[in-house]
């Protein structure tokens, strides 16, 4: 077996897992930095269950596994973890399509505005899954879905659901603290924020203003989006004839 040495660690080589493959059972070997793989023997795509690795931390991982298979391990990881949050998020909200569908939106209007105005992907995507989550202990607790309560509430939820996926706390902070303030914009002023507010407002608009008034839906656009992309998505969206 091939060795590989880890300038971050002195005496340590990259580890290897043997993961069985969820379709027929096949022992597939995974580096550390492997996050999925084609199974040889009946040729399904196996992934791994995400959990940090030397990869996630240590600053000599792109020296240590080249930066082509660290961004492909990143990305692989991000889309791995995006899959569980809504597959959490649907057994969550159980038969509520609405919220569930609602979430879905948000993420694909930010993964939109990410594109254009940067931000952190490993924040944003998991912040616009989860950042409901609240809405069903507010009206259990408060009668009310409203933007106070499902704040008050989402983010000991959300944290929950996100230590089971094993992300990293200080990345599970900030994501808590947009799902405290998504309906309070100021308190929170990071461009982060931002994304995920434009993102869940450009699907809430049509429910919050008279869409005939063409003048006044532009004022209210002007004024309520917080990103270059967010406005001009809007106004596409609500302004074009």
């Amino acid at each position: 077996m091939t060795s590989f040495g880890c300038p971050g660690q002195e005496k340590r080589n990259l580890k290897i897992d043997a993961i069985k493959c969820q379709n027929c059972g096949e022992e597939i070997e995974f580096f550390s930095d492997e996050i999925k793989r084609k199974c040889p023997q009946c040729k399904a795509e196996v992934v791994r269950e995400v959990m940090p690795s030397c990869v996630d931390w240590c600053r000599y991982a792109k020296d240590c596994v080249g930066q082509k298979t660290f961004d492909e391990y990143m990305q692989d990881k991000g889309e791995t973890i995006k899959k569980k949050l809504l597959k959490d998020l649907e057994v969550y909200f159980g038969s509520d399509e609405k919220r569930i569908n609602h979430a879905k939106r948000v993420l694909q209007f930010a993964e939109e505005i990410l594109k254009h105005e940067g931000g952190d992907w490993h924040i944003v995507v998991p912040a616009s899954i989860l950042h409901d989550v609240g809405i069903k202990k507010a009206e259990e607790k408060c009668g009310s879905n409203s933007g106070h309560c499902q704040e008050k509430e989402g983010p000991a939820i959300a944290k929950k659901i996100l230590l089971k996926n094993g992300l990293q706390v200080k990345d599970i902070d900030e994501i808590c603290e947009i799902i405290a303030h998504h309906h309070t914009p100021g308190k929170v002023d990071t461009l982060n924020f931002k994304i995920l507010y434009d993102a869940d407002w450009l699907v809430n608009l049509k429910d919050e203003v008279d869409l005939s008034d063409k003048n006044k839906l532009k004022e209210i656009i002007n004024k309520v989006f917080l990103t270059k992309k967010g406005r001009e998505t809007a106004e596409k969206i609500y302004l074009s004839d």
